[in-house]
């Protein structure tokens, strides 16, 4: 059933937006709801939040293991590429699961990913998401945090949630869906209109190592039979119970 919520590529960088990017979805989100509540104490929080945030992700796993994912980006806007996204998982020093590093992209498309010492939820998230609000700077001159508010609001009160079955393994397994359409009613939306009807699909899954099955961010063509002006997915491919070189 389909249901709606109520609500520089420097390894430094990228370290700040991961471990500030969760808890800043939920500060703004209590701002927004007239709570000043911190995080850590609200009861308040959207289903999306929950899933995408806030669930144990790799608590299954059973460490040292490598995440391996497919991303691709097509479309018509400008050229596309194929890549690959490796998260590696270890056990921390304590033998507690687990410390995360790994590889999102490569070559000129890499994105530099710190290691992240206590990861709960599988971090291919944040990454992506960051990836995806440098692209939107680049694209557009727009601000950085204009983008990450939008999404993190988007996500707590604008999400659209629904069960899924997909196909891993040769097998289908069941999962949820997630979808956002964070620029829609942005009051800026003039500046970027081009890429304003940006949407945003995660798609989850407890039968997939990680619990990541796939996101999506997609621009849909100028007319309904047209290609995608622009579509980029990372979807998971497997798991190595080794850890990445």
């Amino acid at each position: 059933m389909t249901t709606s919520t109520s609500r520089t590529r420097t390894g430094g960088s990228a370290l700040r937006f991961a471990s500030a990017l969760a808890w800043v979805i939920t500060a703004n989100a209590a701002c927004a709801a007239g709570t000043d509540a911190t995080p850590e104490k609200r009861a308040d929080f959207s289903p999306a939040e929950r899933a995408l945030f806030m669930s144990d992700q790799l608590s299954a796993l059973k460490a040292p293991q490598t995440l391996s994912y497919q991303f691709r980006k097509s479309g018509s806007l400008e050229p596309g590429f194929d890549d690959t996204v490796k998260i590696s998982v270890r056990k921390q020093a304590d033998g507690q699961c687990c410390a995360a590093s790994g590889e999102f992209l490569t070559g000129e498309h890499r994105l530099a990913i710190p290691a992240a010492e206590e990861a709960k939820g599988n971090p291919v998230i944040l990454f992506f998401l960051e990836r995806d609000i440098r692209e939107m700077q680049r694209l557009t001159k727009g601000q950085p945090n204009h983008f990450r508010k939008q999404i993190r609001m988007a996500i707590f009160e604008g999400a659209t949630l629904r069960d899924v079955s997909v196909a891993y393994n040769g097998r289908a397994v069941a999962g949820h869906e997630i979808v956002i359409s964070p620029y829609l009613t942005d009051p800026m939306r003039s500046r970027f209109e081009t890429l304003a009807t940006k949407q945003y699909t995660f798609t989850l899954s407890d039968a997939v190592p990680g619990g990541v099955y796939s996101i999506r961010a997609q621009v849909a063509g100028s007319a309904a039979a047209a290609p995608p002006l622009l579509l980029e997915e990372l979807r998971v491919s497997g798991a190595d119970p080794r850890p990445a070189p």
